[in-house]
């Protein structure tokens, strides 16, 4: 089948045939992909930049892990899934075993695996997963939409980890798919929303396409008299970050009220320079949030189910797994906003 693997440790990925997956085995089902997703964190993956190297060990890999599809086989032991249902795929695969999973945490997993990145994904015909990572996707929600859960349980997740609340104002940092989501979830928390970006018209049109008004292109002015001159002079209640660019934190704070909190989402390849005693006297708590809960996903599913085409602008791009390559240059080029490969 044709794939798009990560095979060395360097800039690239190699689009070319490899063989189909084994049939699945006890609690596990094979996923005829239908959409998948290009992630920021795949485009990073594919430039290669600081912080991928947990990925070295474990190539060549099968990339790809915001997808949908319909289970084509079923292993023995499976009683929850259906031959031909739809279904979204959560990528995280905890082992079980760690003193974190027999606590019942599994996100704290220290042997996790994760779809796409260190065991095979989504950028393939078939792929393998845990019948226990396959949720079934509501009524009048297709796998174009379903393969948007993992980057909207991503901005949902960031927004419970801030609290926001109704009637906060919230700064989004970033306009790409994940801050889109943080945005949409804020919103639907009852936030007033205000996103900023730089240079960045065909993902502002995308937030525009999607309701949102009140963008900031930091390419005009600075982020904080853009800000204070919407608000008439109030800091925001809230910042969250999905820049990746850990200067942009500092900036954040600079808007943020005292006792506000910035929740950082980007993944970063260099550190954060802090003015630490401001940070200190205004009492500013920074959090950090990564990937989702369980629970998140059960939240964004729901919130699909009622408004399906309300989510459809996200996706501007839609291209066959053979021009794949094609795909992660849009995205790197910000060209696109989601790129949906379609194998």
């Amino acid at each position: 089948m044709l794939t798009l693997r990560k095979t060395v440790a360097a800039f690239g990925l190699d689009l070319g045939e490899a063989p189909e997956p084994e049939a699945p085995g006890p609690g596990a089902v094979l996923v005829r992909v239908e959409n998948v997703g290009i992630c920021g964190s795949d485009v990073h993956a594919y430039e290669w930049s600081e912080g991928y190297g947990f990925m070295a060990p474990h190539l060549p890999v099968v990339m790809g892990h915001e997808f949908a599809g319909i289970v084509a086989a079923i292993g023995p032991g499976v009683s929850t899934l259906a031959l031909g249902q739809r279904v979204a795929v959560m990528p995280g695969i905890p082992c079980g075993q760690c003193a974190a999973c027999l606590r019942g945490e599994p996100r704290g997993c220290t042997r996790r695996a994760t779809i796409g990145l260190t065991v095979d994904g989504g950028f393939a015909r078939h792929v393998r997963a845990p019948a226990a990572n396959c949720l079934p996707l509501p009524e009048g929600v297709d796998t174009e939409l379903g393969a948007l859960a993992e980057p909207l349980a991503v901005g949902c997740e960031g927004v419970l980890t801030a609290g926001i609340g109704l009637g906060e104002t919230v700064l989004v940092m970033g306009p790409g798919t994940i801050g889109q989501a943080l945005a949409i979830m804020a919103r639907a928390a009852g936030a007033r929303v205000i996103i900023s970006g730089r240079a960045d018209g065909p993902r502002f049109d995308v937030l525009r396409a999607l309701g949102f008004e009140e963008i900031l292109d930091v390419a005009e002015a600075p982020l904080r008299e853009q800000v204070l001159a919407l608000t008439g002079g109030a800091p925001v209640d809230a910042v969250l970050e999905a820049t990746g660019i850990p200067a942009t934190i500092q900036e954040g704070l600079g808007v943020l009220r005292k006792d506000g909190r910035l929740v950082a989402v980007g993944i970063h390849a260099a550190p954060l320079t802090l003015a630490l005693t401001d940070f200190v006297r205004m009492r500013h708590r920074l959090l950090a949030s990564h990937g989702a809960a369980r629970g998140t996903w059960d939240r964004v599913l729901a919130l699909l189910a009622r408004d399906p085409e309300g989510f459809r602008p996200m996706i501007t791009h839609r291209l066959p797994l053979a021009r794949g390559i094609e795909g992660f240059e849009l995205a790197r080029q910000r060209a696109a906003s989601k790129v949906m490969l379609q194998p």
